[in-house]
């Protein structure tokens, strides 16, 4: 069973806006009902009242004379002068009664005889005909009768401080009824109108309100074995308390990123590290025994006899052993002695040198050489990097693609961008991209960014990658010499 918990906030947060809207307008519809009722009914008392004193004080000089007929006149004189009067302020008929409870006059005789009791026409105000009068107020009072549709008005006849009657005002309820009906009908209409006017802006307002929450959900639920790009994250900021929270979880998520980052390179590292120490050592057995059969080959060729076949043979033997050795020695990049700096020649030197290569695949090749001067770093370890990146970027790039090359540096730092537009380089490749015999191409042997990345190591520099569809970009960071003194 689904629980309102459980509910998205993009529904729950309209829902309960839109609850709060109904809440209020039912309660504000249902206060001004009743205060209108109330103020219905304070009017009806106090035109009521008003007009039971004055019939009350003029009833007292027919009653002390009994005169009935005058007294039938006082108690027809309302009905009389009045009627025009709205039905909701006027009485439907009026009673006096004297000290007995006994019906002295009344504006309705077939009703209510004379001399009978009120009680038998209208038992609703039995309660209060009890013999002796007690009952009956001293002073002027409105009587709801709960069994009757009925409100009593019940004013004493005083002649001389003393009591002689009892004037009686009904006047119905059913005006109330009506009243209230047809406000109930205005409010409801007020109602639906008020919530057809808020409900679509506490709709859009509660959309408002949860998009930054839902964002942060979505956000928080892409964190998993592998971190997203900050970068991809869509949180709006701001000085609230959610904005805040967006940005503080933007932060927590760049610096887990960068920790995931150097957590990746320090495992990378120990990888190439240990591959490095293997092939070192692979390397060196091969070229122990590799050494011996080049000399007794050379040798054979010198001293021995002199076949055709012989030497055909010998020669494609000693071709395949030079081969394992140059890839033997690939293996085994050691760190050289210092050369010349490198400066503008080598970078003239490198476009000659990979010329053929661009003209081969007809390769749109962009220099961005922003150097001056001669850098203080080995020129032949640099142009050995340079090389081989371009080399590996015509080798990716199809023909008439794009290769750019950006040399320029910073206070300490040499830098080289290698951009081509060629085959996109997947993440899950992008680790094991300078590990020895890791080609992404067929024909490559693998050996080549494995051989930058260990001059890049030796150094002390940095290399990365980024690739993405029609770009790829190898950024190589070198310190210059003398700039960390």
């Amino acid at each position: 069973m689904l629980h309102l918990k459980d509910v998205s906030l993009w529904y729950k947060i309209p829902l309960r806006v839109a609850a709060l809207v109904i809440v209020t307008a039912s309660v504000l519809a249902s206060v001004l009902v009743y205060r209108s009722i109330n103020d219905l009914r304070d009017n009806l008392t106090a035109n009521a009242t008003q007009v039971g004193r004055l019939v009350a004080d003029t009833l007292v000089e027919p009653i002390m004379h009994d005169d009935v007929w005058r007294a039938f006149e006082v108690v027809n004189l309302p009905f009389r002068s009045m009627p025009n009067q709205a039905s909701d302020q006027s009485a439907e008929y009026i009673l006096v009664l004297d000290t007995n409870n006994k019906v002295y006059v009344s504006n309705k005789p077939d009703r209510f005889p004379m001399m009978s009791a009120p009680a038998i026409s209208e038992p609703s105000i039995a309660t209060y005909l009890k013999t002796p009068a007690q009952p009956w107020p001293d002073e002027l009072a409105v009587v709801d009768a709960p069994a009757s549709n009925a409100l009593f008005l019940l004013t004493p006849i005083k002649a001389d401080g003393v009591r002689i009657g009892t004037l009686v005002m009904n006047y119905s309820k059913t005006p109330f009824a009506i009243r209230l009906r047809s406000l109930a009908r205005d409010a409801i209409v007020i109602t639906l109108l008020v919530l057809a006017a808020l409900l679509p802006l506490g709709v859009y307002w509660g959309n408002r309100m949860a998009a930054p929450l839902l964002d942060l959900s979505n956000a928080m639920s892409k964190i998993g074995p592998h971190l997203p790009d900050p970068a991809e994250i869509r949180l709006e900021e701001s000085k609230d308390e959610i904005g805040l929270l967006a940005k503080s979880f933007k932060a927590m998520l760049g610096e887990l990123k960068e920790k995931e980052q150097l957590q990746q390179q320090v495992i990378t590292s120990d990888r190439l590290a240990a591959l490095g120490r293997l092939a070192a050592g692979v390397a060196h057995e091969i070229n122990n025994p590799l050494g011996g059969m080049l000399n007794a080959i050379s040798t054979f060729k010198r001293h021995g006899e002199q076949d055709p076949i012989t030497l055909k043979t010998l020669s494609i033997l000693e071709r395949g052993l030079l081969q394992i050795k140059e890839t033997v020695a690939a293996l085994l990049v050691e760190a050289r002695a210092q050369t010349r700096p490198f400066d503008l020649n080598d970078v003239a030197d490198i476009c000659t040198l990979v010329q053929p290569d661009t003209e081969k695949k007809q390769i749109d090749f962009t220099r961005e050489i922003d150097l001056v001067e001669a850098q203080p770093i080995s020129s032949t370890l640099v142009r050995q990097v340079i090389i081989n990146l371009l080399l590996n970027a015509f080798h990716a790039t199809q023909p008439h693609g794009h290769v750019h090359l950006h040399i320029y540096r910073d206070s300490e730092y040499l830098f080289v961008d290698v951009i081509n537009d060629g085959s996109h380089i997947p993440q899950d490749k992008v680790s094991y991209l300078f590990e020895p015999f890791t080609s992404l191409s067929e024909g490559g042997s693998g050996l080549g960014l494995w051989v930058i990345y260990q001059i890049v190591q030796q150094l002390g520099g940095l290399i990365t990658v980024q690739s993405e569809p029609d770009k790829t970009q190898f950024t190589v960071q070198l310190p210059l010499e003398g700039s960390h003194e």
